[in-house]
């Protein structure tokens, strides 16, 4: 898993920190900025010395301390550990790097100040030279120079220790609250989830699930299970929540209307979810488009009608097919009846199953009615509608099928 990549300016409150380098800065006699890790400005200056500030604004000079900072910080980062050195003008400066999980997030530049010791071995970062523009010029940086703070070399050490363990500290301190909350993000949606599941777990105990069994093909949530699953690992939520609440949709609705009569709009709505989850499974491989009349809507239709035909346009006919398809399902109308079409343009049934199964739709009556598929389907449409209805199914191979289910309208 890769690492996560974290920023100075996400991780602390920048305000707040700013507030702690100037009282850093005020008790210590030190000037401290804080760089990203590009060494851009993170915060501003915290008790900036009147000589370098002089010198940053001549543009000769700036491009030197600019350099002394962007290499200081660079070192630091490199050992790991508070780096001090020598400006281009002799200064003491030193850099300590905010270090979090082996990540270099940016530094703590400081200094600007001179030391007591003048045979000091410290390293002159950047070589500059003298070039001033005129004696006034010089004279002015002089004066300035001469008003620099004066330490002892152990105490610049000192304060450049002091402020590697308070940064880190703070950012570390920050980081962690960050995976905390984070941590506690996901552990809510977690017992989200856990409540929405014992509440379902708790219906399908009271309803105990008859409807479900009957007519869900045990394959199908096995699928759609292990679609939220591998989701769940792979992005944060939407997608996920969104199986769930088709999902959901789909058990409430067995559960409630089990052995009743409904209407085409509601088994719509519960198709629609159905090939939602398919469509997690599927991907660009299934599209579909539900497109009926709201006379037809209104019309009432055994529970789980439609569903079984749906799941066969997908299961024989897209399924097998590389590159997918897509499902219809729209209305006609005429003068004596209404008619509900499930198109596919899948593999297609070849012609002895297709005989077969018109064979099949002929005989309304008399065999086992728990039976889940086309017959059953058949069965109960002839129980409610008598000879007031008729399924047609149309296929040739490698086009796709299409089945009608025709009302007649009610005189």
């Amino acid at each position: 898993m890769p690492r996560r990549i974290l920023y100075l300016n996400d991780v602390i409150d920048i305000e707040i920190f700013q507030k702690i380098q100037d009282d850093i800065a005020e008790a210590t006699g030190i000037s401290i900025i804080t760089v990203d890790y590009k060494g851009k400005p993170a915060t501003k200056h915290s008790k900036c010395s009147e000589f370098c500030k002089l010198m940053r604004k001549n543009e000769r000079f700036s491009e030197l301390c600019e350099k002394c900072d962007s290499r200081g910080g660079l070192e630091a980062a490199r050992l790991e550990k508070p780096y001090i050195y020598r400006c281009h003008k002799g200064l003491v400066d030193f850099a300590t790097p905010i270090i979090v999980n082996g990540q270099y997030l940016g530094s703590v530049m400081a200094g600007q100040v001179l030391t007591e010791e003048e045979d000091l071995d410290l390293e002159n970062i950047v070589n500059g030279k003298d070039n001033f523009k005129n004696l006034e010029e010089k004279e002015e940086l002089l004066k300035a120079y001469k008003k620099l703070p004066v330490f002892k070399f152990e105490r610049i050490q000192s304060i450049a220790n002091m402020m590697f363990h308070i940064s880190n500290y703070i950012v570390e301190e920050a980081v962690l609250k960050m995976a905390q909350k984070e941590l506690n993000d996901k552990n809510i949606k977690f017992i989200e989830a856990k409540k929405e599941r014992a509440e379902l777990e708790k219906e399908y105990e009271a309803c105990k699930l008859k409807a479900l069994q009957a007519q869900i093909n045990p394959h199908f949530l096995f699928n759609v299970l292990n679609s939220i699953s591998a989701l769940a690992i792979i992005e944060e939520a939407p997608k996920t929540q969104e199986v769930i609440f088709n999902l959901s949709n789909m058990l409430r609705y067995t559960l409630k209307k089990a052995d009743k009569v409904v209407s085409i709009e509601e088994e719509l709505k519960y198709i629609e979810s159905y090939l939602a989850l398919q469509k997690v499974r599927f991907g660009d491989r299934l599209n579909y488009e539900i497109d009926v009349s709201d006379n037809v809507k209104n019309h009432k239709i055994p529970f789980m009608s439609i569903q079984t035909f749906v799941e066969n346009s997908i299961v024989h006919g897209l399924e097998g097919k590389e590159e997918g398809g897509i499902i219809n399902i729209f209305s006609k109308e005429d003068e004596d009846s209404y008619t509900l079409c499930i198109k596919d343009n899948g593999t297609g049934i070849t012609e002895n199953i297709l005989n077969g199964l018109k064979d099949e739709l002929e005989y309304r009556y008399g065999k086992d009615l728990d039976k889940i598929g086309i017959n059953n389907v058949n069965k109960r449409m002839a129980k409610y509608y008598g000879d007031d209805y008729k399924i047609e199914i149309e296929s040739k191979v490698r086009e796709g099928t299409l089945v009608k289910i025709i009302f007649k309208k009610d005189k």
